[in-house]
């Protein structure tokens, strides 16, 4: 399998970096374009993919290919490859640009394009990626399991409907975000506690992944796992307190739901 990658950005390498890390893919046979040269520079440089020079010669060349440009550089991306000569039977698009609704990207290459739409996050470089996809009106069974062994490859993947991508987009495509900054936040209460800021780092980055790694292995319910630390009158309800007097948990929902909202606007025209 031949694999092309459209925007070399954060999300588009740690996509094709990840599967080549993984083995999914050789780097020999991944093609890569980006508008701007230095980001293109760089994936080659680091895994040894070979660059286009085109978006047609990309289309014209692989098998698949990851549209990861932004949403408002995706049209003319989509244009290259309807002009490009390439057909349904030859190519599998799969577009991570936030919001995008399928019937857009069909309508831009054009009818019987074999699309899907996808939201990875960003963890996938090391293989520990969050993912979803959803298939378009002309994909395949075979492309479905395409998608599952691609996105696969660097993490969890699972297949949705098209009406809940916004709401992933808003969740674990944007969510490693909210994570770094409560990782920073542990870390920093640990350093005005007197902890040295490495030392408050690592121990605020392991708590993270152990919380969660226990979550799972045990297939517990959150809450369950909360009560588990908490004793009465004890140190954790304290904190628990506090967080929820600054509305912790509101905070978390509404950022889900501002991200949700703006990937519903990028996909508008």
């Amino acid at each position: 399998m031949k694999l092309g990658l459209i925007g070399c950005g954060k999300m588009g390498k740690a996509l094709a970096a990840g599967a080549i890390n993984a083995g999914a893919v050789a780097a020999s046979e991944v093609f890569g374009y980006d508008v701007h040269p230095p980001a293109m520079e760089g994936l080659v440089a680091e895994h040894g993919v070979t660059a286009a020079g085109s978006i047609g010669e990309l289309a014209t060349t692989v098998d698949v290919l990851i549209l990861a440009t932004k949403p408002y550089h995706a049209s003319a991306a989509l244009q290259s490859i309807a002009a490009s000569g390439s057909t349904k039977e030859s190519l599998l698009v799969i577009s991570v640009a936030a919001g995008l609704k399928l019937e857009r990207l069909e309508g831009e290459v054009g009818e019987g394009a074999r699309m899907i739409r996808s939201m990875p996050n960003t963890p996938a470089l090391i293989g520990m990626g969050a993912a979803a996809f959803t298939l378009g009106s002309a994909a395949t069974e075979e492309d479905s399991a395409t998608a599952n062994r691609l996105l696969g490859a660097v993490g969890l993947v699972i297949e949705i409907n098209e009406s809940l991508m916004d709401a992933v987009t808003g969740l674990s495509g944007s969510g490693p975000a909210y994570v770094y900054m409560f990782i920073e936040a542990l870390t920093d209460g640990g350093v005005q506690n007197g902890l040295p800021c490495e030392q408050a780092r690592e121990l605020a980055v392991q708590t993270v992944i152990g919380a969660a790694a226990m979550v799972q292995a045990t297939g517990t319910h959150p809450a369950i796992l909360k009560e588990m630390v908490t004793s009465p009158g004890g140190t954790t309800i304290a904190g628990l307190e506090a967080l929820e007097s600054h509305a912790f948990r509101s905070a978390c929902i509404d950022a889900v739901n501002s991200a949700t909202r703006r990937a519903e606007e990028l996909g508008r025209p």
